[in-house]
């Protein structure tokens, strides 16, 4: 059974056009903007004008949100967003003309605007949630976690050349965090976060690969990769601190919980080890520059597949934990819900999913399955 959806535009429910939709298609993403194409059957009126073409519902800058609902009788809030494009396919007497309406999430607002800014005495966290508030979003309770040191007008102050959305990708980075604007379950309420992966506490969905009488999916593809660094050299002279040498050292604990028993390093048995200067203004700031290469460069297992809402009973969303069983010993377990694309007909809801893990299960007293390389 496919799942209840809605469409929801300017506020109004517009279930003729949900009615009468082709295919939905929504992706949500942890590090790029959310986005949904609405694909609609286009016809003549009485008055010879393409119907869905010219409906003002569909024009430039429309609100448009989309919920659904598995079996479980959660309502999710797939996307809260602008109408940014559309594309008509025009034929002769209508039978095969469409026309094709695409969109971004709450976060392009971000994006109107190119600015230069000082930020002076203020953490990245602080900067975060004053951006947020300024389009009417609701900051994250995470944001302000694992902050970086406030930017003193005596050391470096904080500087944006460019979009809002673009300073807060950057700053992201850095942080070993993620920047996203999404919703949950309540179109109009954003969420503006800008924090670390939650990798602890409960899956919200699990997904049962090989049980004969339980499976939920059909296939999956698994690849690890170790050509990574697994420890970072951070070394950097500082302005407020007279020592030739600089602060830093090298780190290998990125600070995030790891989702299984072996990590990247203790996986390949062996640590790839990077070398990082940046421009900071304290030791506390290097450290947090390099556990962020180290979270990135830790995501490096990716699992891929296609699940099915009516099968699964709920629905995936970006930014959550999944439960994998029946893997085998190495992959199943917990994973971060990286990317989610749900595509929607009034058959069928699919999600096409990105899983991506810091570990995987397995080994101790069996050693790394590499067996390091020994040096």
């Amino acid at each position: 059974m496919a799942s209840t959806f809605s469409i929801i535009v300017g506020g109004q429910a517009a279930t003729d056009l949900a009615s009468a939709i082709s295919e939905l298609d929504i992706e949500e993403n942890v590090d790029m903007p959310g986005a949904f194409l609405i694909s609609l059957p286009v016809n003549r009126t009485s008055a010879g004008d393409y119907d869905m073409v010219n409906d003002t519902r569909l024009a430039p800058l429309s609100n448009v949100c989309i919920t659904a609902a598995g079996s479980d009788g959660k309502t999710q809030c797939l996307i809260d967003g602008y109408v940014l494009s559309q594309t008509a396919h025009l034929d002769t007497g209508t039978t095969a003309s469409t026309v094709k309406v695409w969109g971004q999430d709450a976060s392009w607002l971000m994006n109107m605007t190119e600015q230069v800014k000082e930020w002076p005495d203020v953490t990245d966290g602080a900067v975060a949630n004053t951006i947020f508030g300024n389009y009417g979003m609701t900051p994250d309770s995470g944001n302000l976690s694992d902050d970086s040191p406030s930017h003193t007008s005596d050391g470096h102050s904080l500087m944006q050349r460019g979009t809002d959305a673009q300073f807060l990708r950057l700053l992201a980075r850095r942080n070993g965090k993620l920047f996203r604007v999404f919703c949950t379950d309540t179109p109009g309420q954003r969420t503006g976060s800008f924090a670390k992966p939650a990798v602890d506490g409960d899956a919200a969905v699990t997904l049962t690969l090989n049980d004969a009488t339980a499976a939920t999916l059909d296939a999956v593809d698994i690849t690890w990769d170790v050509m990574r660094p697994s420890a970072t050299l951070a070394r950097q002279a500082l302005f407020t601190d007279d020592d030739q040498d600089g602060a830093g050292g090298t780190v290998s604990d990125s600070g995030l919980d790891a989702l299984e028993a072996q990590n990247l390093a203790a996986f390949a048995g062996q640590a790839v080890t990077s070398v990082l200067t940046a421009t900071v203004d304290d030791g506390q700031e290097l450290t947090e520059r390099a556990q962020s290469v180290l979270i990135e460069a830790g995501w490096f297992v990716r699992c891929q597949g296609t699940a099915d809402v009516g099968r699964v009973g709920s629905i995936l969303r970006a930014g959550t934990v999944a439960q994998l069983d029946a893997a085998g010993s190495l992959h199943s377990g917990k994973y971060f819900v990286w990317s989610v694309r749900h595509k929607i007909t009034a058959e069928k809801h699919t999600m096409d999913f990105v899983l991506m893990r810091n570990a995987v299960g397995a080994a101790p007293g069996g050693g790394s399955l590499l067996g390091g390389l020994g040096l």
